[in-house]
């Protein structure tokens, strides 16, 4: 009989029955074709684990210390369990009974990352809303580019897995394992793109100018009627190879200046609707923690995200932008979510 590493869930139920029929280890270790070792460390590491556990006595929270917990969780966001009790002096509290207290008044939660937002920037923030206001949006084409990972974001590979299963493996990857970067657009109810930038390339002016030239003006724009060209508005954002003067010249040779060039207030991607356009397509090429194992992969199941993005989703959020300036102008030029 040779010696395995792990029992499984079915002979662990069999040893279970034939103990209670009274049969020895080393006759379940015949019955079962398995190694008396096997059998002998299970029985005895299921023994172990049937001790009856000694309550320790847990000291007790008063009323007035429930309070200063909750102004200490009020004051202290993303602290521990630990500290948010060693600020109010309160020590010989496990774990288990601190976090039980501040589920009751508080929630975990991670960190939200967005850019920080000066006084200037608020200004420029509402000046734009200001300037914006009465625009149809339907006209606009917002753009931007994304880049996509072979592993996806940290944090995103956690579920719910099923009593006795093992967790999926993930590969790990030195340096990540490189990505793609996309660039894609939403006008009205219409997804332009998504247009892969080549693997390699850093986007500068030059590059920029080259790459819309080969996607966006040669596969979409070109094929747009007089009328449509003359009243859509370009936006992009303010990265040094959009707002450059070289980029700006050339896109005014391309007969998109002035009113035709939306001008952008500086660290507002919650003011761009397209920016959850790639949240719902990171949601569906990452779900379930699923990872990849080239770049021609991830660009795939960019290319299947995209297609099964419908015409009434891209207008809801071409459609928000209206509620987004009145939510700038409200807030005083604070940041808004998205």
């Amino acid at each position: 009989m040779g010696q395995k590493k792990d029992l499984t869930g079915s002979e662990k139920s069999k040893i279970v029955r034939y103990l209670a029929e009274g049969c020895s280890s080393l006759k379940i270790a015949k019955l079962l074709k398995r190694d008396h070792r096997t059998i002998k460390r299970f029985i005895q590491n299921s023994q172990q684990g049937h001790k009856k556990r000694v309550e320790k006595p847990r000291r007790k929270i008063t009323a007035h210390e429930l309070r200063k917990v909750k102004r200490a969780a009020a004051k202290m966001p993303l602290a521990t369990s630990l500290a948010i009790f060693q600020s109010c002096n309160i020590t010989g509290v496990p774990k288990s009974t601190r976090c039980a207290i501040l589920r009751d008044m508080a929630k975990v939660r991670k960190a939200e990352r967005r850019p920080p937002l000066n006084k200037t920037h608020k200004l420029k923030r509402q000046d734009w809303a200001k300037k914006y206001l009465k625009t149809d949006f339907s006209k606009v084409l917002w753009t931007d580019e994304m880049r996509v990972s072979l592993d996806g974001p940290d944090g995103w590979a956690r579920g719910w897995t099923g009593t006795g299963q093992r967790a999926p493996v993930r590969l790990r990857r030195q340096q990540g394992g490189g990505g793609v970067l996309v660039w894609a657009g939403i006008i009205k109810d219409e997804l332009v793109g998504p247009f892969r930038v080549e693997d390699g390339v850093k986007l500068n002016s030059q590059s920029y100018c080259q790459f819309l030239e080969d996607t966006f003006f040669n596969q979409w724009y070109r094929k747009k009627s007089a009328s449509f060209k003359k009243n859509m508005i370009f936006m992009q954002d303010n990265a040094p190879s959009h707002a450059s003067k070289y980029s700006t010249a050339w896109l005014a040779r391309k007969g998109i200046k002035e009113e035709k060039l939306m001008t952008w207030p500086p660290c507002s991607p919650d003011l761009n609707p397209i920016e959850n356009l790639w949240s719902i397509i990171k949601c569906e090429i990452y779900k379930e923690g699923k990872q990849y194992t080239s770049l021609n992969s991830v660009w795939e199941a960019v290319v299947a995200a995209a297609r099964n993005v419908d015409g009434e989703q891209i207008k809801t959020l071409t459609e928000s932008m209206d509620g987004r300036l009145l939510s700038v102008l409200a807030k005083k030029g604070g940041y808004i979510g998205r």
